[in-house]
């Protein structure tokens, strides 16, 4: 069971990359066969992935939430929040930047060793420390939220280079067929929107179980430092677009601020060997 694991794995990833081409191709030329075919390898990707996961979490008799195991699950989670968009704004350009962003996050899994069952190095008292039902769904919320600020940093970014087009006046071919200005603002603030409190709750059960084990200086660990960093941008992000009417570039680069802090502290939590967190070594 774990050999067809790990062939589901790249298979998952192959499938990937080729709709990565498949959505450039169609941003390009907006042939509406090759929207379907990325759409198509998308969905084929999703599902070999879920099978992936289930197979392996059936191998070893759950998926533990450590290291790899947890970026695949992020991947997982993009792949899903980014089919949703596309279904609910009937835009295809966010798939040239999301999907090979998940591409991404399952070869970073794999150079840690996820398909070799590379797992983290716990005491017994870490391990227990994992074992609650509040881990699982914090670490799920947290790796959906995370999705969604993918999704409002690929609406920034492409906000920020269409407003730089129009403001020097420039229109070439491929321009013309990127979705409006405020198509993307919409896509950026509607993610935020939910995303946030998604993140908020994975934090507050996060919280719970640090105080429930009564760990020491749990305040302090530089993931919890990192977590609240994020926390506060995004809801300065919320509160000015919602209180004080911002929107524009302003608020796209405050987007992209917090997006780059979840980046870091994903690379922290994998790299860092200080603080009670043990999923990422």
């Amino acid at each position: 069971m774990t050999q067809v694991a790990f062939v589901a794995f790249w298979l998952a990833m192959a499938l990937y990359a080729g709709a990565t081409v498949l959505y450039a191709y169609h941003v390009m030329t907006k042939r509406a066969a090759l929207s379907w075919y990325a759409t198509f390898a998308t969905g084929a990707g999703f599902v070999v992935h879920t099978m992936s996961i289930g197979l392996r979490s059936s191998a070893t008799d759950g998926t533990e939430l450590t290291g790899a195991n947890v970026l695949v699950l992020m991947a997982w989670a993009l792949v899903l929040v980014y089919f949703i968009v596309e279904h609910l704004m009937k835009v295809k350009v966010y798939g040239v930047l999301l999907v090979p962003a998940a591409l991404v996050v399952l070869l970073i899994a794999q150079l840690m060793g996820v398909s070799r069952g590379v797992l983290a190095e716990m005491t017994a008292s870490q391990a227990a420390l994992l074992d609650n039902w509040r881990v699982g769904i914090h670490v799920a919320l947290v790796s959906f939220a995370n999705a969604g600020y993918a999704v409002s940093a690929a609406g920034s970014l492409l906000y920020i280079l269409l407003e730089r087009q129009l403001k020097h006046k420039k229109s070439t071919k491929l321009f013309n067929r990127l979705p409006s200005l405020n198509q993307t603002d919409t896509v950026a603030r509607r993610s935020v929107f939910w995303a946030f409190p998604v993140y908020s709750a994975g934090l507050l059960l996060g919280v719970m179980r640090a105080i429930e084990t009564d760990l020491d200086l749990w305040w302090a660990d530089i993931r919890v430092v990192m977590a609240s960093l994020v926390w506060l941008v995004y809801a300065a992000y919320q509160f000015m677009r919602w209180r004080k009417g911002w929107g524009g570039r302003s608020a796209a680069y405050l987007a992209l601020v917090g997006f780059v802090l979840v980046a870091v502290l994903a690379v922290v939590a994998r790299t860092v060997p200080a603080g009670f967190h043990v999923f990422g070594l």
